[in-house]
């Protein structure tokens, strides 16, 4: 459970759910392909260390975070599984990513050359990345791949122990991009197995690619949004090819409950007038804490029952039109299930225009989180 916490909003991560999605993954893949657990940003808002602990009590083989910040804060809760930084790490902190254990990934003859100079306790573990599309970090072509190839034989500190490579539309209808990015990324790997003749792990899946592919992965694969009970896109859920149970739940309570007369308004601007005299209860959540301006208009739950915010949404606070008072404390659900209602993190995110990721990423550490270890 989470420390104490004072407020009346808070978030709820269901880990079961956690596990459960975790095991309906392993339960598509091949026998042989094992699961590296995605927990950066924070496990997606949902808290790294906890998500990382269920992940590997449930059968993940290895982790993976965007920043080696991240990856430290892991080794210091006790994870001793391998770790992958993703992210870019600087040359001079490579001895530091060393003495913790952690897996690097590079992709620039600089920064290797850089490396090779610099003074290890014990050697660093490297995956490379390779660019087959994506267009953010990587390598792209069998010169490059064959220069850092070189490089590596005559550097006695470093030890590639994986490659990769990432798929912008493994999650779209149409799959001809996808398609070409296989067909890259099998170009590097030929070139690859002819030069270097010592294991490495290869992994190619997100998410997206692991759920409709699963018979093209390797020896691993990265399950990142659908480990949350997210599926990656509209494309992903309506196949259906695996249920997901979301984990993320936000909740708050009514802090105050006023009748207003017809003409009165709500909040900042005078963006609501009341057309009738209504019910207006104000809840202790605003935009400081993820629960955003664009926001306004959107439905929460009350009593099992569906009340639109009003007003636009202040730094703290947030206020909705009631059918009826309630009494001060009754539960607001934001997302999530109240009687036989729910609010979806899709609902949310189609409300604002943007994908589910985005939606428990930007709920800051100001919203506590609790977590639960049962369905119910």
């Amino acid at each position: 459970m989470q420390d104490t916490f004072y407020r009346n909003t808070w978030a709820e991560v269901n880990l079961e759910a956690i596990g459960y999605n975790i095991t309906q993954m392993k339960q598509k893949l091949p026998a042989e392909t094992r699961i590296i657990a995605v927990v950066k940003a924070d496990g997606y808002g949902h808290g790294a260390i906890e998500v990382a602990k269920k992940a590997v009590k449930t059968g993940a083989s290895a982790i993976a975070v965007a920043l080696l910040e991240e990856a430290i804060v892991l080794r210091h809760a006790g994870i001793s599984v391998p770790i992958l930084v993703f992210g870019w790490v600087s040359p001079q902190d490579t001895p530091l990513a060393a003495d913790y254990n952690l897996t690097l990934t590079f992709f620039q003859m600089e920064w290797l050359q850089e490396v090779k100079d610099r003074t290890f306790q014990r050697p660093l573990k490297l995956h490379m990345k390779w660019d087959t599309g994506m267009g953010r970090l990587g390598i792209r072509t069998e010169k490059e791949l064959k220069q850092l190839l070189d490089e590596l034989a005559e550097s006695p500190n470093t030890r590639l122990t994986g490659i990769y490579t990432h798929f912008a539309t493994a999650d779209a209808a149409d799959l001809t991009y996808y398609d070409e990015q296989q067909k890259r990324f099998q170009t590097l790997l030929q070139t690859f197995r002819k030069r270097w003749r010592h294991p490495v792990a290869i992994h190619i899946g997100n998410s997206a690619a692991s759920i409709r592919f699963p018979e093209d992965m390797f020896q691993f694969t990265r399950l990142g949004i659908a480990m949350y009970g997210l599926y990656p896109s509209k494309t992903v859920k309506q196949e259906r090819k695996i249920n997901l149970k979301q984990a993320f739940s936000l909740y708050s309570r009514l802090i105050h409950v006023k009748k207003i007369q017809a003409g009165e308004s709500i909040s900042y601007g005078t963006t609501y007038t009341a057309k009738e005299d209504e019910w207006i209860g104000t809840i202790p959540i605003g935009y400081a804490d993820g629960w955003i301006r664009k926001l306004q208009g959107m439905e929460v739950l009350v009593n099992g029952k569906r009340m639109p915010i009003v007003g636009r949404i202040c730094m703290d606070q947030t206020m909705l039109r009631l059918d009826k008072a309630y009494p001060v404390g009754s539960k607001v659900t934001l997302i999530g299930k109240q009687g036989n209602e729910e609010i979806t993190m899709d609902e949310v995110a189609a409300y604002l225009d943007t994908i589910n990721y985005e939606i428990p990423c930007i709920i800051t550490s100001r919203v506590p989180r609790v977590y639960k270890v049962s369905e119910s």
